[in-house]
């Protein structure tokens, strides 16, 4: 593992950064696949979007000045790149202070392999997300003791990733991914209105629907529904498809996730 802030490699991280303090920043987390940034355009977006919404000023650029050094330095890039947008040092208190935001990015190098689906077991969690501050829907902030909680849950009932609602009864989406789910022959996600990180992978997903000619609704799905849920799946950054055949010990069909693989063409994520 690396790190680099601002472009330049580091061993440590000041004791005055808000990221610590507050959570004060962003972040984004990528994969990389024999040299390529898979996403990157959508993942720049994001966090371009997420420094707006957060008053961050900060250069985008050091990202790729931080790849291109990892480039020259590695014969073969593969791995996981966080990207971590902090304001930086501040004194002791909430006001923002006036100087930019640091930018940091881990490498994290892993043999990677080609997508697949993958096949998990699943259910819905008990612990239910609130309800977000309205400028703050969407965006994948520092934040995340929410999702800590939920992973404990997955992780004691023996659940590689899981279904999430919020405190109002509807599904929101995984603990760590998005979510696509099929009622009627009908692929619906959720709708995040309320909550909700807006996922690279599901963008990438729902784009390739409309490409495909694939229908998809974006609706708000009530835990009533959760019987009539013929297939779903969970997509993240690393994973576009985890496919659910068993569904709070009830079986669901393979056939149609692989239907849907090979139609959206999710093997080849650039």
């Amino acid at each position: 593992m690396q790190c680099y802030k601002n472009g330049q490699l580091i061993d440590s991280i000041p004791l005055l950064d808000r990221a610590f303090h507050y959570g004060d920043g962003c972040f984004t987390t990528a994969r990389i696949f024999d040299g390529c940034f898979e996403l990157k355009e959508l993942h720049f977006a994001r966090l371009q979007l997420a420094c707006q919404h957060l008053s961050l000023k900060t250069d985008l650029s050091l990202i790729d000045k931080v790849f291109e050094q990892l480039q020259q330095q590695f014969q073969s890039l593969n791995g996981t790149l966080k990207v971590v947008i902090s304001r930086g040092e501040g004194d002791r208190g909430y006001s923002l202070p006036l100087h930019a935001a640091d930018l940091y990015v881990w490498y994290y190098p892993k043999v990677m392999q080609a997508f697949q689906p993958e096949w998990i077991e699943s259910g819905l969690l008990n612990h239910a997300l609130g309800l977000n501050m309205p400028h703050l829907v969407g965006l994948k902030t520092l934040n995340r003791l929410e999702q800590v909680l939920l992973k404990q849950e997955a992780d004691q009932r023996g659940w590689l990733e899981a279904l999430v609602s919020d405190v109002q009864g509807y599904i929101v989406e995984g603990v760590s991914s998005n979510c696509f789910i099929r009622i009627n022959d009908q692929w619906i996600t959720p709708e995040l209105r309320y909550n909700g990180v807006h996922g690279v992978m599901r963008a990438k997903i729902l784009s390739r629907m409309q490409q495909y000619n694939v229908s998809c609704e974006q609706r708000c799905i009530g835990m009533d529904e959760i019987d009539r849920i013929q297939n779903l799946f969970f997509c993240n950054a690393l994973h576009p498809m985890r496919a659910v055949v068993r569904l709070n010990d009830r079986a669901l069909a393979q056939q149609p996730y692989l239907d849907l693989f090979e139609t959206l063409k999710l093997s080849q994520i650039d």
